[in-house]
């Protein structure tokens, strides 16, 4: 019988990840693969090729998963491209009022301009027609204005449209009329409509969510469908979004805003999935790769949501996981302020030019360039399919560090240093300003770059202990094959808790909860397998902002609770004794769940002392210069192993520099935990 894959496939700014599972042994496979930044699809199928050919004997490929940064990218890089709005008459200023909060507070008034908006005001349209927030009609939709405006965008030749009236979360014939009438008028338009993005209220954060949506839809339509077309057929091809869930390629290509962390969602449910089989339930993420670090929290098992994300400059305001990014990757470029200052990043050299030391054009250095220097990475990655010119990240650095009067291994480590102070206030922005204390985790780096920093990362931030997964650098990848089928629902209810009408209440979960099954039947999953969570976001009354708690069934008092427990962990206080503060119910949400089979990790054998492969001048502290040090081959490495620092461990995707008083030992997964020695 020929072996029965799946494959996931996870691009990243330099390397393409790719695992292939087999279903019935639970036996991984891994590789990289350069990523084209140019047309990502080539690094995909390029990796899927790979990735075969290692794999002995006939096969077969019952899926393939894959986490984008197609849109990432693409908001990242505000190339949102030429888009139209239409609204409601009256409110063509919706977004250039947006909200009243200033960066870095209200003393910053007077200095901060306004960004551009996201469409400029000479293409904002608006029709006539008006909804109440119960969905009443005031006005009736105003056809003929509507027809004028779909072929004024038609001749303007603007093709991507985003349409927002007032209150259409309560009710959306006015944007379902309007999107007949642009397909009549203007049939080769891209049109997103809020109610079908996001049905809830805030109108300025439901626009901001439908133009996005409209932004990303035609490139990431274009790359899924590409990918699609190369694929054999029959294959059943997902898409992971944002929320911790995937989705097929024929439905993503109608929900794309969905995608925008596609990627560091992964890695962080890959994370969780092993972290807890390690035993640990209270988790940090940091995953590094080529261009950024996505850091995440994850307690009890499951990683933080959130709906209050953005993405480069645009929010969004959909489910996904709560991921903050920092451009702080391997690549991040090193340079100088106009004060003369040392700064590494957010600017990356990508994978194309890449950092000096790739030998391809790159004239700037980067963070891979201060650890080839320090010795940190041996001179070639991949196991040696990629090589690393030394020379020229020595040359780079040495000149960057005449600039500030340091020798070369002064500048390296202070390239480092920078990189692990912003990687920390990362982390520091997911714990410490949530009312979390960073000591009670333990670390989880992964990606290509992501361990090169744990030790300083352990120092800086005092966490308990650090693991790192086997085939770290896969992990993102390995975290696609652990996630189920979800889409999220949403529909505005805005009621205090003592007024709240049972039966409104299971009406509209029970609407949701019918989109969410024909969402899972068209996926392929039997009634009987489908499953779904209610949750609500709750709020005392005169508050601006929510709190999400889960809904038992029609336990409203329970949800309740729920939200008095929540606000005092998130905030430090509740009003549960005082009964004259209300509560007041704002959104039902529910998660349609289509479950797939999860991976086993697989214990390992324990196994003899390892020995190094061979030594290697290391400078791990400037001020003490280079050391020889031993080299351990990771996959030589079995449980109960312990290797004290220092030491490099190195595999095919990533490397482990152990510092002086810290300790590796390998527990019955494979896993490194690493802690500190304790100070005599």
């Amino acid at each position: 019988m020929p072996r029965r894959l799946r494959i996931g496939i996870d691009t990243g700014g330099t390397f393409t990840d790719v695992v292939a599972i087999d279903e019935e042994t639970g036996r991984l496979v891994t590789t990289k693969t350069p990523s084209t930044p140019s047309d990502p699809a080539e690094g995909f199928l390029d990796g899927v090729r790979k990735v075969l050919s290692l794999i002995e004997g006939e096969s077969e490929v019952t899926a393939f998963v894959h986490g984008t940064t197609v849109a990432t990218n693409q908001l990242l890089e505000g190339k949102v491209g030429r888009l139209g709005f239409i609204t409601t008459e009256g409110f063509g200023f919706l977004l250039e009022i947006a909200r009243q909060s200033v960066p870095d507070g209200y003393g910053n008034s007077y200095f901060w301009v306004k960004p551009p908006r996201i469409v400029p005001a000479d293409l904002v349209k608006t029709v006539g027609g008006r909804l109440d927030h119960t969905g009443a009609e005031i006005r009736p939709f105003d056809e003929a204005e509507a027809r004028q405006v779909a072929r004024w965008f038609r001749d303007e030749g603007v093709d991507t449209l985003g349409v927002c009236f007032l209150h259409a979360y309560a009710d959306a014939r006015h944007e379902l009329k309007m999107r007949e009438i642009l397909a009549e008028e203007h049939p080769s338009a891209v049109v997103s409509l809020s109610s079908d993005v996001l049905r809830e209220y805030r109108e300025y954060e439901r626009a901001m969510t439908t133009l996005v949506d409209a932004a990303v839809k035609p490139r990431v339509g274009a790359y899924v469908r590409g990918i699609a077309s190369k694929l054999p057929d029959g294959v059943p091809f997902y898409v992971m979004k944002s929320n911790g869930g995937v989705l097929s390629a024929e439905e993503v290509v109608h929900q794309p805003i969905t995608t925008v962390l596609s990627g560091p969602a992964a890695g962080a449910l890959g994370a969780a999935l092993v972290a807890g089989a390690a035993g640990f339930d209270k988790v940090l993420t940091c995953d590094g790769g080529g261009t950024s670090t996505d850091v995440s929290v994850v307690l009890n098992g499951e990683p933080t949501l959130t709906t209050e994300g953005t993405v480069g400059a645009y929010p969004s305001k959909i489910p996904m996981i709560d991921v903050v990014t920092v451009g702080a990757g391997g690549g991040s470029v090193a340079w100088l302020s106009r004060e003369g200052t040392l700064k590494v990043g957010p600017r990356s050299a990508g994978a194309d030019p890449g950092p000096l030391c790739y030998g391809r054009g790159g004239t700037e250095p980067t963070v891979t360039d201060a650890h080839v220097v320090l010795g940190r990475i041996p001179p070639h990655l991949l196991g040696g399919e990629v090589p690393l010119d030394v020379s020229a990240a020595q040359a780079g650095l040495e000149k960057l560090g005449d600039s500030l009067g340091l020798d070369l291994p002064s500048v390296a480590a202070g390239v480092l240093e920078i990189s692990a102070w912003n990687q920390a206030n990362a982390l520091r922005q997911v714990t410490v300003k949530r009312g979390l204390d960073v000591r009670d985790f333990t670390l989880v780096t992964f990606g290509g770059s992501g361990s090169l920093l744990l030790c300083r990362l352990v120092d800086i931030l005092g966490c308990a202990s650090v693991l790192v997964p086997r085939d770290p650098g896969n992990l993102s990848a390995f975290g696609l094959l652990t996630v189920d089928v979800k889409n999220d629902y949403v529909q505005t209810l805005v009621s205090r808790h003592s007024l709240l009408d049972v039966a409104r209440v299971d009406a509209a979960f029970t609407a949701l909860e019918k989109q969410a099954a024909a969402a899972l039947d068209g996926e392929g999953f039997s009634r009987s397998e489908q499953q779904y969570v209610r949750t609500a976001d709750l709020r005392y009354y005169g508050q601006a902002f929510e709190v999400r708690v889960p809904v038992s069934g029609l336990d409203l008092d329970a949800a309740r609770e729920a939200f008095h427990d929540a606000h005092e962990q998130t905030y430090g206080y509740s009003f549960r004794d005082k009964p004259e503060q209300q509560v007041e119910w704002v959104n039902l949400r529910v998660t349609g769940v289509g479950p797939i089979r999860r991976p086993e990790l697989v214990s390992l054998e324990p196994g003899p002392a390892p020995s190094p492969t061979g030594t290697r001048e290391v400078c791990f502290d400037a001020g003490l210069g280079y050391q020889e040090t031993p080299i351990y081959w990771r996959p030589d490495l079995s449980p109960g192993n312990r290797i004290e620092g220092p030491a490099i461990i190195e595999e095919y995707g990533s490397t482990v520099p152990l510092h002086p008083g810290f300790r590796a030992e390998i527990d019955r997964f494979g896993n490194l935990i690493i802690t500190k020695e304790a100070a005599a």
